[in-house]
């Protein structure tokens, strides 16, 4: 019954739009977007409300935009992990990161990581190793366009993936993570990037890895630039 219903439902055109509009102008929608979209191959009811629950937050949220205006600061990225609590099937944790330049949000990303993290600071870590890479890119593309090479803040709510990525130690906990992983401790030790701890109350990164309430929201949506 369930087979029939959706097969006269256009779930995946649905979740389509949602898609082009999280890409372009919504971070906020990063999460919904990111479970919504793991079931394309064999949706259900329970998906299709969820589906039908984001549209209904676009229609209440329609005011919302990104807003861009002019700061004295330079390229900063924030990055949050969960720790398996949005994967129930795989246990896989996800990984959130946000990068604005001069206090407006330039690009944003909610995905699952490939491995099982086997602790929270593991999940961390691997994040800030995602965040890495593409700050590594945006970092070379504002030099062009500003000349700017100083070192990037990328801000993090977990005290011991930070000093992960200063140590280069191994230990019985971390003797297992992936030799990619560990790119990031080049890139610190050469001063390309520092990380840096922020609080998870003050992480807009915290709302691409788990839903967050109105109070939470509107505290991210004044650090990433949406302006309600």
């Amino acid at each position: 019954e369930d087979f029939e219903y959706m097969s006269r439902v256009p779930y995946s055109s649905a979740v389509g739009s949602l898609m082009y509009a999280m890409v372009c102008s919504r971070p906020d929608l990063s999460f919904a977007m990111s479970l919504v979209s793991r079931f394309m191959a064999n949706p259900g009811k329970e998906h299709w409300k969820v589906v039908q629950w984001i549209f209904r937050y676009l229609r209440g949220t329609s005011g919302a935009y990104l807003k861009f205006g002019r700061t004295g600061e330079g390229l900063v990225g924030y990055v949050d992990s969960d720790f398996a609590s949005s994967d129930l099937d795989k246990r896989r944790s996800l990984t959130g990161y946000v990068f604005t330049i001069g206090g407006c949000v330039v690009s944003w990303k909610a995905t699952l990581q490939p491995v099982v993290a086997q602790s929270s600071t593991e999940a961390e870590y691997m994040a800030i190793a995602e965040a890495c890479r593409e700050s590594v890119w945006l970092k070379g593309l504002y030099a062009e366009l500003c000349g700017d090479t100083t070192c990037m803040n990328l801000f993090c709510d977990n005290q011991s993936a930070i000093y992960l990525t200063k140590d280069q130690m191994f230990h019985d906990r971390t003797k297992h993570i992936d030799v990619k992983y560990h790119y990031i401790r080049d890139v610190v030790a050469q001063g390309e990037i520092k990380v840096c701890k922020i609080s998870t109350h003050d992480n807009p990164a915290d709302m691409m890895t788990k839903p967050v309430p109105v109070s939470k929201f509107e505290l991210c949506s004044s650090l990433v630039g949406i302006t309600v």
